[in-house]
């Protein structure tokens, strides 16, 4: 008399399965989404092409996934303003900073083989690392300095939280720039020729800026996260992320080198002159070539150094969503992205925001001046990326663009209220 209820109970299960695989991969079925105001969606269409009109802007490419779906994918503008060429979706970008989550995720995988605990001191693995050092005072004339000796050791932790007390090259800290400048450290975008490993140890040897864990300070610290990457499975960086992350995810055009293949895929960089008129990036501004993904290199800058594609880093963070799962392929435990996306800097905050293991998590203060969810985390890049991924509304989000300074960089923030227009 059971038999009944037996058999509807395993068909619900069954529908449930197929239900949940089936939304760990995204789809682009062109079919519509319930949850979506399509109309209002349209808005967005509207303030790109406005910003691309007023040359505000060259062009962008957007992105959202709803559900696992694909609900809007569009490229604005162009790609080559001069010979009024498109920028497509399919187009590859220099994601810059967003490097920095994906080699977060790589150390977590090898938390996860046990190669490390969170908190053992990077002198563990690094031995230059060890009996650290604050900077005291600095002499700009001499760029020589005083120190004072750290409180306590710098953990992996520190590094992935940027709580460390390293800093950055070029956009950091005034006296901090002036000693990286004086010891080669730099930002890792566009670096071609130096050793990775030596520069790690060179920036393991110089002074903090302040006393580990007693300050966020955005920084090198994941350049150093991929170093460690690379000692712990003995892989390059660049190897370990193709054959552990992006093969198994089939993310096919995520590269620190791009392929002679796809040079052409390489959107064109951006710049604004003196008037804040939109202009091509000059070779080697700021000692950065625009082709540096095309040139090849075998620095390989776990912070910046990477170029994607908006489907591609959707796939990624679709794979967090999921809750370390893609398409059938694990790759973190469900507890460990758990750890990954919660305040880890305790007290210490971004503004209104917290920061996990590799992101910024939007917290119920933040969102309450902004559109996105509380637990949503997110990123950019220098050049002009953004994302974000929300799970309350199961939803991934990238607007991307090849520009840096933009005075009208707005435009992300603004995009992000037209998405969240757009849900019923």
């Amino acid at each position: 008399m059971f038999a009944y209820p037996l058999r509807l109970l395993y068909c619900i299960c069954l529908l449930l399965f197929i239900s949940t695989t089936h939304a760990q991969v995204i789809v682009n079925n062109g079919k519509t989404n319930p949850h979506i105001n399509y109309e209002r969606l349209k808005r967005i269409d509207k303030l790109i092409n406005e910003y691309v009109d007023k040359q505000w802007l060259a062009g962008a490419v957007t992105l959202i996934v709803k559900d696992g779906q694909v609900v809007q994918s569009a490229g604005y503008g162009y790609n080559d303003i001069a010979a009024k060429t498109p920028l497509k979706p399919d187009h590859i970008f220099r994601i810059a900073s967003q490097t920095k989550a994906i080699t977060s995720i790589a150390l977590m995988m090898l938390y996860e083989e046990g190669k490390f605990m969170l908190y053992d001191p990077v002198s563990k693995f690094i031995p230059e690392f060890k009996n650290p050092v604050v900077l005291d005072k600095f002499n700009e004339q001499d760029t020589t300095y005083t120190t004072i000796p750290a409180k306590r050791e710098v953990t992996i932790k520190d590094l992935l939280t940027h709580t460390s007390g390293l800093d950055y090259a070029s956009i950091g800290s005034k006296n901090m720039r002036a000693i990286y400048a004086k010891y080669g450290i730099s930002s890792g975008i566009g670096e071609l020729h130096a050793s990775l490993a030596d520069k790690m140890k060179t920036l393991a040897k110089l002074p903090l800026a302040n006393q580990p864990g007693e300050k966020f300070t955005y920084s090198l610290s994941t350049d150093m996260c991929g170093y460690l990457v690379e000692l712990l499975s003995g892989m390059t960086l660049d190897e370990f992320l193709q054959k552990r992350l992006f093969a198994p995810l089939g993310m096919k055009d995520t590269y620190f080198n791009i392929p002679p293949e796809k040079h052409k895929r390489l959107a064109i960089l951006n710049t604004e002159d003196s008037l804040g008129h939109l202009i091509k990036w000059p070779t080697d501004q700021r000692g950065i070539s625009p082709d540096y993904p095309n040139i090849g290199t075998h620095y390989f800058s776990g912070g910046a150094g990477l170029s994607s594609t908006a489907m591609d880093y959707a796939i990624f963070l679709q794979m967090l969503l999921n809750k370390g799962t893609y398409n059938g392929v694990e790759i973190l435990a469900p507890r460990t992205v758990e750890m990954i996306l919660q305040n880890q800097l305790g007290d210490l905050s971004i503004g209104k925001n917290k920061f996990g293991l590799g992101f910024e998590i939007v917290t119920a203060k933040g969102a309450a001046d902004e559109p996105r969810n509380e637990g949503s985390f997110a990123w950019g890049g220098y050049f002009g990326t953004n994302y974000w991924a929300d799970p309350k509304e199961n939803m991934v989000c990238l607007i991307l663009t090849q520009q840096t300074p933009n005075s009208h960089g707005d435009v992300a923030a603004k995009f992000t209220s037209l998405v969240y227009q757009s849900l019923k």
